[in-house]
């Protein structure tokens, strides 16, 4: 019993009514021009008056909703009045160049269009229709108690009259009248709350947009994230090395710790430059200018290696200059991530880098000892994410390319990657 009446003493059960009743007061502007051809065609019976005046002010309400400003303000204010969740409307683009896919999109989003319409017919038809009962009702429940006003009610049913005109009926008709009041703004704001979603909501066209935004959103924050771990992590773990010769070296060797520290500061700037651009895209400012390390930077990512105090071996065969664009930034990335894990996790020794290219494709080594032989950086262990090897299987993947990554040999680790490439004139 008291779960049957939460609805009617539920706060947005009337604050949902309010939003239906809104709708009278919206559509009466045009309801004045809808009566415009009737009063021009006097001659025409009453009955063909008023179904002229519906159907062109049926008419006027469906172009208003197609207005796009229409469905924004209705889904603001389904949101707030009707606590429905209802996403922001997105622009639908239909790729009617493409065969076979531009017809069907073009007639999904052209059903779609006229679903506001519909929409807004059966605001304004719910919002008259509850208005004019809950009004009777209410009006009769205010007056019928002790004959207020003189009031009185009759029912006529079946040739049998019943007539209140006072006395304790009048109360308890009185109490049922201002009951069907609440109840009519119950079965219309739960309408409006089932439809809504079905009119207003995201169409198919949308929710594709919507997952399509989504996913190049969520692929651009993966490959911020690849670019993140590849350049930050390598920059920590070269200065982090280069810091501990410099320390060692400071009192023998002061000229060989200043070029270690001026190279800590050359890894330290090309690293904020990576950390500013990535968190400018993360905050959804305007688009700068990104850091394009290529191959041609390979020479550079090297020499600090080399002052951090790695013997590194590069091979090169083919022209790796001619590899540009996406795929030579890429190779930059993978060289830089498998040189990184060669400092953190080998056991000393040279690491030898190979790169070759060819016409159809590029091969990328990078190959350390392992084992118990003394660790870079003076023996002292970094922390791992485990991300690394999954991130460069990713990015290798994304290039229709190969990777492997394992023991060469028991005192070895290899990193190959085999890339497709084009090489240009």
């Amino acid at each position: 019993m008291i779960k049957g009446l939460r609805p009617l003493l539920s706060r947005s059960t009337y604050s949902g009514a309010l939003f239906a009743y809104g709708a009278v007061l919206a559509s009466l502007p045009l309801l004045s021009f809808a009566l415009v051809p009737a009063l021009a065609w006097r001659s025409a019976p009453e009955g063909v008056q008023i179904v002229v005046v519906l159907l062109v002010w049926a008419a006027l309400i469906g172009l208003v909703g197609l207005a796009r400003t229409t469905r924004r303000v209705l889904v603001v204010s389904a949101r707030r009045l009707l606590r429905v969740s209802l996403p922001e409307p997105v622009a639908v683009r239909t790729p009617t160049s493409r065969p076979g896919d531009g017809p069907a999109a073009a007639v999904a989003s052209h059903v779609d269009r006229w679903r506001t319409p519909l929409w807004l017919l059966l605001h304004v038809t719910l919002g008259w229709t509850g208005a004019l009962a809950s009004g009777v009702l209410l009006f009769a429940g205010l007056t019928l108690p002790g004959g207020w006003l003189d009031a009185e009610l009759g029912l006529s049913l079946f040739g049998r009259t019943v007539r209140v005109d006072g006395g304790w009926q009048s109360w308890a008709v009185a109490l049922g009248c201002l009951l069907l009041a609440a109840s009519v703004c119950v079965v219309v704001t739960k309408a409006l709350r089932w439809s809504a979603p079905r009119l207003l909501g995201p169409s198919a066209a949308e929710r594709l947009a919507l997952a399509a935004e989504r996913e190049l959103q969520l692929a651009e924050r993966n490959r911020l994230a690849h670019e993140l771990h590849d350049s930050i992590g390598h920059t920590l773990t070269t200065t982090t090395i280069q810091a501990a010769v410099a320390g060692e070296m400071l009192s023998a060797d002061p000229e060989a710790a200043r070029a270690a520290l001026r190279s800590i500061e050359e890894s330290s700037r090309a690293a904020l430059e990576d950390l500013d651009y990535v968190l400018g895209v993360l905050r959804a400012r305007e688009a700068e200018t990104a850091p394009t390390r290529t191959l041609a930077d390979l020479p550079e990512l090297l020499d600090r290696l080399r002052h951090a105090g790695a013997v590194v071996e590069l091979e090169l065969s083919g022209d790796p200059a001619q590899v540009r664009g996406t795929l030579s930034r890429a190779a930059y990335r993978i060289l830089q991530e498998g040189l990184t894990n060669a400092m953190r996790h080998g056991a000393g020794g040279p690491i030898e880098v190979r790169v070759a290219a060819a016409p159809d494709r590029l091969e990328l080594d990078v190959v350390n000892r392992t084992g118990d032989g003394p660790r870079t950086g003076k023996g002292r262990a970094f922390p791992t994410s485990g991300h690394g090897l999954p991130g460069l299987t990713e990015r290798v993947r994304l290039l229709h390319g190969e990777i492997d990554a394992g023991p060469d040999g028991p005192r070895h680790w290899r990193l190959t990657v085999r890339l497709p490439v084009r090489l240009s004139p």
